[in-house]
């Protein structure tokens, strides 16, 4: 085995510490980082407790850590960019841009200049020679957040639990007798676990005619309640917003969004059931900033595809690509398809790239 150093990206979860300790224990010359992003000085965040778990595990496993300032880079890249998106009436995608942009990016940036061969994180993916595979518990894969990777980022990235299963992370975790073996997941981006998106939106929109009160909208255009700004939605979202008595479904059906007016601020909702029978139901999308990590695919090919973590994978077909944008059409309509969120592409295991919803 030839000896490589490399930085394993350290959360202060057990994912990323048995990663750091794999490595290690395959005789790697390994370095520990926690990244430090950026947070509201309003809200409360763990990060120092965080940082504190990743440290001993650092220390159990006796390899080096470091503490990287990536303040800057998080706001500017994924905070600013998230809250121009969602004012724009679009709903963004904050761990793909996180990924891109801090943990692919400016990590690696840092990295080199430190004498790295590679980085490595706890993300349930795997690389196998330039080719993005899907983590092998289909719980946790994670690929549908790695769309952007590039072959030259594949170079110079590890995923060691990807070809693992959660439970056999946390044995590996309990053997190797990490003080965090039993920690619980977290629960995404720092902020968001501690205070609700709307909330967190509200302290940066506030002079946007779409965070203001609204009306809510029946399909028919009719007004059957409020709602606290347009600007706060996605599609197929089923609360938030308040119905007036008089329009409620007597059976006491969920209302979902199927459109928005950002212009008008107004939401329209329909409390039929999200199946593809919804007025916001399509059968062709349009997609933006396009990256294929293998290569592009030709006009006709058929795909798998899914615009939510963890959806189910839907069939679709190539039927048009101009330059960075491209067109799909579905084998059956989709109502979940929201402008700014990323649509992610398969070809049976190997995650072939994505986009932005236009």
């Amino acid at each position: 085995m030839i000896r490589k150093k490399i930085f394993v990206g350290m959360s202060g979860g057990v994912d990323s510490s048995v990663s750091a300790a794999i490595l290690a224990r395959a005789g790697h010359d390994v370095t520990g980082v926690f990244i430090k992003v950026w947070q509201p000085d309003w809200i409360e965040c763990n990060w120092k407790e965080e940082r504190l778990e990743a440290m001993r595990a650092a220390a159990h496993l006796g390899i080096p850590f470091v503490t990287l300032d990536l303040e800057k880079e998080y706001k500017e890249g994924v905070i600013d960019y998230m809250i121009a998106e969602y004012a724009a009436g679009c709903t963004p995608n904050p761990d793909v841009m996180c990924n891109r942009e801090v943990k692919f990016g400016a990590f690696w940036r840092w990295a080199q200049i430190q004498g790295a061969d590679y980085i490595a994180t706890g993300h349930y993916a795997r690389n196998e020679s330039g080719h993005l595979l899907k983590g092998v518990d289909s719980n946790k894969d994670q690929s549908y957040f790695l769309w952007t990777l590039t072959q030259d980022d594949l170079k110079h990235v590890m995923f060691p639990v990807g070809g693992m299963t959660k439970p056999e992370v946390r044995k590996l975790a309990k053997k190797f007798r990490l003080p965090n073996a039993e920690k619980k997941d977290s629960q995404g981006l720092c902020f968001i676990g501690k205070v609700d998106i709307k909330e967190f939106l509200a302290h940066y929109t506030k002079g946007n005619p779409a965070a203001k009160l609204g009306n809510v909208l029946n399909e028919a255009g009719r007004i059957i309640g409020e709602h606290p700004g347009a600007l706060f939605f996605t599609i197929g979202e089923r609360r938030g917003f308040d119905i007036d008595a008089a329009h409620k479904s007597p059976n006491d059906a969920a209302f979902y969004v199927v459109a928005k007016d950002m212009n008008k601020n107004t939401v329209t909702v329909s409390n039929k059931d999200t199946s593809g029978a919804l007025a916001g139901a399509v059968k062709t999308v349009r997609i933006s900033r396009v990256n294929w990590i293998s290569g592009a695919p030709k006009i006709g090919a058929v795909l798998q595809a899914r615009s939510r973590y963890r959806q189910a994978l839907y069939l679709s077909k190539v039927v048009r690509i101009e330059g960075d944008r491209f067109q799909l059409k579905f084998e059956k309509a989709q109502d979940t398809l929201t402008p700014g969120q990323s649509l992610v592409m398969y070809d049976g295991e190997e995650c072939v790239g994505g986009g932005v919803i236009i």
